[in-house]
C-alpha cells in the first residue's frame, strides 16, 4: 500500500509542478508567457535527457540532437506548401510537398529523434565513462554541421520561420506527456535493469542483464521524447536557428538537471523549472530591470553565473537539489502511548 501511494506522489509531484507552471504562465502577459514557455519547453527536454542519463548514469552530450532534428521536421512539415516553394526552394521534393497538422508534426518529430538515436546507438551504448560523453558530444558536433549546410533538409544557416506557433496549454500537455513516459519507463522492469547496471553493472551482468541492450532501449525513447521536446520548442518559439539548438541548450539542460538532481524525475522538473526562472531573470537583468534599483549585468552573465551555480551544486549538494530522490510519502514516527493504572 505505502509503495503504490508512493509511485502515485512520485508521479503527480511533477505533473502538479509543471501544471501550476502552466495556469501562472496562462494568466500573463505574452512577454512573460514565451518565458514561461521556455520553461515548459526545458522541462521537456530534460526529462528526456533524465530517460537515459538519470537511469543509465552514463553522461550524454549529444541530446540536443535529437532535439534539433525533431524542431526542424516539425517545423518544415508544419509550412504550407507555398510557402516551402518560396523560401526553402532547394528542399527534397517529399519535404517541399507534405503538410500536416502541427501535432501530427509533434509525434513525427518524436519518431525521427527515436530513429536517429536507435541509428546513433548501436555503435555508442556500448562505450561507457569519459569515452561515451566523447562520443555523444561528436553526434552533436556532426547534426550541427549536417543542419546548417545541407539545404536539402531545411533552411541551412538561414533561420527557419513562419512556423505555426502553439500557446503556453499546448506546452504544458507536450511536457506532462514527457513526464508521463519518462515515469511508466522508471517503473517498468526495463527501467529497473537499466538502474540496476547503474549501481553495479558487473552484477547486474551476473545476474543475465544485458547492459547494452538496456542502456540501447533507454537511449531510444529518451531520443524520442528529445525530438517531441524540440517540436514543442519549434512551434512555441515560432522560428529557429541552429545555434539555438547547439552548444548553449546542451549547457542549460544539463546543468537543470545536474542542479535538480540526476538520479530522479522530480530532480529533472525541479531543476528545470528553477533554473529556468533563474536563466529567465538573468536575462532580463542583462537588458535591464529595475528592481527598487537599476540592475545592469554584463552580456553574458546568465552563462557564467550557471555554471558557477552547476560547480557549487556538484562540490556542496553532488546529488543536487532534491538528492537524487523521489517525492515519496513522509514516514511518521509511530507514538507509543502507555496507560499507566
Amino acid at each position: 500500500m505505502r509503495r503504490a501511494a508512493n509511485a502515485l506522489i512520485g508521479l503527480a509531484g511533477p505533473l502538479a509542478l509543471v501544471a501550476l507552471a502552466g495556469w501562472i504562465g496562462a494568466g500573463l502577459s505574452a512577454s512573460r508567457q514565451l518565458e514561461f514557455g521556455d520553461a515548459l519547453v526545458n522541462t521537456a527536454i530534460v526529462v528526456a535527457l533524465y530517460v537515459f542519463v538519470g537511469n543509465s548514469g552514463v553522461i550524454s552530450f549529444g541530446h540536443v540532437s535529437f532535439v534539433a532534428v525533431g524542431a526542424y521536421l516539425s517545423g518544415i512539415l508544419t509550412l504550407g506548401a507555398t510557402e516551402k516553394n518560396f523560401v526553402l526552394p532547394s528542399l527534397y521534393p517529399w519535404l517541399r510537398h507534405t503538410h500536416v497538422a502541427t501535432v501530427t508534426s509533434l509525434a513525427l518529430a518524436a519518431a525521427i529523434g527515436g530513429v536517429y538515436a536507435l541509428v546513433v546507438g548501436l555503435p555508442l551504448m556500448r562505450l561507457s565513462g569519459l569515452p561515451a560523453g566523447i562520443a555523444t558530444f561528436a553526434v552533436l558536433g556532426i547534426t550541427y554541421n549536417v543542419l546548417q549546410y545541407w539545404e536539402k533538409i531545411g533552411p541551412a544557416a538561414q533561420a527557419l520561420t513562419s512556423v505555426p506557433e502553439v500557446g503556453v496549454w499546448t506546452l504544458t500537455v507536450g511536457a506532462l506527456v514527457a513526464i508521463v513516459v519518462a515515469f511508466v519507463y522508471q517503473r517498468s522492469r526495463g527501467g529497473r535493469m537499466l538502474r540496476a547496471t547503474r549501481e553495479d553493472p558487473g552484477a547486474a551482468q551476473a545476474v543475465g542483464i544485458n547492459v547494452y541492450r538496456q542502456r540501447l532501449v533507454a537511449f531510444t525513447i529518451s531520443g524520442a521524447l528529445a525530438g517531441f521536446a524540440g517540436g514543442l520548442l519549434m512551434h512555441q518559439l515560432g522560428t529557429i536557428t541552429t545555434d539555438q539548438v547547439y552548444l548553449e541548450l546542451t549547457f542549460l539542460t544539463l546543468a537543470m538537471l545536474v542542479v535538480g538532481g540526476v538520479n530522479s524525475l522530480f530532480g529533472a522538473v525541479v531543476g528545470a523549472l528553477s533554473i529556468s526562472a533563474l536563466d529567465s531573470f538573468l536575462g532580463d537583468a542583462e537588458n535591464g530591470i529595475h528592481l527598487g534599483v537599476r540592475i545592469n549585468l554584463p552580456d553574458g552573465t546568465r552563462l557564467v553565473v550557471l555554471g558557477a551555480l552547476m560547480a557549487l551544486v556538484l562540490i556542496l549538494r553532488p546529488s543536487g537539489l532534491t538528492g537524487g530522490r523521489e517525492l515519496t510519502v513522509p514516514r511518521l514516527r509511530r507514538i507509543r502511548i502507555e496507560f499507566t493504572r
